[in-house]
């Protein structure tokens, strides 16, 4: 057993259909492709082949309510007692908790979301996002970064460590890569991973000239270094990212070789748009003092 998924309780849906996370607007199953923690888009009828790939699902209450609002303290009697029997009998690497409540009502304390200090025997316990329609204030990208991340942690795979360059032209716009999925599309900085006996400059120069054909420059300051769990590299399940500034006149790439667009970016642009980190308009701001 690689994760243990505990949800909060059978909604109403869930209850007729038998299977957990069933209305159609829940994105637990979506979540769980997009983050390849499994090989295909299983539908709910199908929670038992989970099993095949190393996954199981439970709730930490098991009544049947309209909303989890609607639940009582009594309704999470045992729980905590019953999860950690999963954990000694069944020996999965982790929980993870679909949602606060779930840990809440569990374990009577706030949680925040991510990796938690509480183990149940030598099982490792995470918070992630609440998947129900119910809590569509948290977008699609948030939920999907913590899946991610437990995706990563979870596979026990190694780090892959990565130079990017943040390229900036004479009017100060930044390029940027364009890449996507059936889940949806992102923006980020060119650049790739380190090849043995490369020191960050000469992996820099390497990638931008393969990915994009910008030759010719001299890497500029550091400007942060990024970590993160993903299984978004085969091979790879958390990764190390230097991103250097690099600075043009002016340049139009002559080819792509892997990403489907490339854009420059004035940074009021950015306002909006999907990227890889997140907070990567905010980066390019401080970056501006450079």
């Amino acid at each position: 057993m690689r994760v243990v998924f505990v949800g909060i309780n059978p909604g109403r849906v869930s209850a007729a259909a038998h299977a957990h996370f069933a209305n159609p607007r829940n994105d637990f199953w979506r979540l769980l492709h997009a983050a390849r923690f499994t090989s295909r888009l299983y539908e709910p009828s199908e929670q038992f082949a989970l099993l095949e790939e190393g996954i199981g699902v439970t709730n930490a209450a098991p009544r049947t309510t309209p909303g989890s609002g609607d639940l009582r303290r009594a309704d999470f009697a045992g729980s905590a007692d019953r999860l950690e029997t999963i954990a000694r009998e069944l020996r999965p690497a982790w929980l993870g908790f679909v949602g606060k409540e779930a840990y809440r009502g569990t374990f009577n304390e706030r949680p925040e979301l991510g990796l938690q200090e509480r183990k149940l025997a030598d099982t490792q316990l995470f918070v992630l996002p609440s998947t129900s329609p119910a809590n569509a204030a948290v977008p699609w990208a948030t939920r999907l970064r913590w899946f991610s991340e437990l995706a990563g942690r979870a596979s026990g795979l190694p780090v892959r460590e990565a130079v990017r360059g943040l390229v900036r032209d004479a009017r100060g716009r930044v390029l940027l890569l364009r890449y996507g999925d059936e889940y949806g599309e992102w923006w980020i900085t060119p650049g790739g991973q380190r090849e043995a006996g490369e020191d960050d400059g000469q992996t820099l120069r390497r990638e931008l000239e393969e990915e994009i054909g910008l030759v010719g420059f001299e890497p500029g300051p550091l400007l942060w270094e990024n970590t993160g769990w993903t299984l978004g590299e085969p091979g790879y399940g958390s990764f190390q990212a230097k991103v250097y500034l690099v600075r043009v006149e002016s340049f139009e790439p002559p080819y792509l070789t892997e990403a489907q667009e490339l854009r420059w970016f004035a940074p009021e642009e950015l306002a909006g748009v999907t990227t890889r980190p997140a907070d990567l308009a905010a980066r390019i701001s401080f970056a501006s003092d450079w």
